[in-house]
């Protein structure tokens, strides 16, 4: 589990808006802050709208979501969720002949996950993007159980992003002297995706930062034997040679003088 170092309103900056779809730990709406849920044969339709920005063609939409039988009868399926989700009081769509879309008012958990790790990626980063937020492991397997082949797509953009941002999170906190929670950022990525040297390599970093060398090689030790058996491979000659760099330049740091 990610810890969180930062607080409800840093996390949530998108929870001041009126009304919120959240898709960790959903889908549901917030309205006001009040949970409101989703009738469930509305939900697929409220999600794709959610993942696809902007409008969404409404026969796009009807032959995606129901891809069997007739087109007028996917059309048909389509306007029954519509009516649904308006009926259970779940003012979030706009809709007309041609297409579908979020109202401008709504914001989305998964968007905004995406923004933090975009901003972490590019550099263009804030103080407040500095954080280990509560939802980042939500962020790394969204809608898990959801098998819809459009859901598996966005699930794995998500979480290859997430995982850039956690290993810029941890350089950039290291940098900042917050080096426990450059570990920590580092630690997430790699519980995530075991096999990722990318994450191992920004691990490894935040240890030797900390002159904790014995971290460093164990943590480099558990990646070799890991992809040993998983894969039949060994770690790149880059990492091996950043472990043992690195622990001959922290040794003379600390070496009294």
């Amino acid at each position: 589990m990610a810890i969180t170092t930062a607080t409800t309103s840093d996390a949530y900056p998108y929870s001041s808006q009126d009304r919120c779809l959240h898709l960790f730990g959903g889908p549901y709406i917030t309205v006001a802050g009040e949970r409101q849920e989703i009738p469930t044969g509305s939900q697929r339709l409220l999600v794709l709208t959610a993942l696809h920005r902007g409008r969404v063609d409404r026969h796009f939409a009807a032959g995606l979501l129901w891809p069997i039988g007739k087109d007028q009868r996917a059309a048909g399926n389509l306007r029954s969720a519509i009516w649904r989700l308006r009926g259970a009081g779940v003012d979030v769509i706009r809709a007309d002949n041609v297409s579908i879309s979020l109202r401008d008012d709504v914001a989305v958990d998964a968007r905004f996950a995406g923004e933090w790790a975009r901003r972490l990626i590019d550099g263009s980063c804030g103080g407040l993007d500095l954080a280990l937020f509560p939802w980042l492991d939500d962020a790394l397997d969204l809608l898990p159980g959801w098998y819809d082949d459009w859901v598996i797509i966005a699930r794995e953009q998500l979480r290859q992003r997430v995982l850039h941002a956690l290993e810029g999170l941890s350089r950039r906190l290291c940098e900042a002297g917050r080096l426990a929670e450059g570990v920590e950022a580092a630690m997430t990525a790699v519980a995530a995706e075991p096999l990722r040297e990318s994450a191992q390599r920004v691990l490894i970093e935040a240890h030797l930062a900390e002159y904790n060398l014995v971290e460093a090689r164990r943590a480099f030790e558990e990646y070799r034997t890991c992809v040993r058996n998983e894969l039949g491979v060994a770690p790149s000659p880059a990492l091996a040679r950043l472990v043992s760099s690195g622990t001959h330049r922290a040794l003379r740091a600390v070496a009294p003088r």
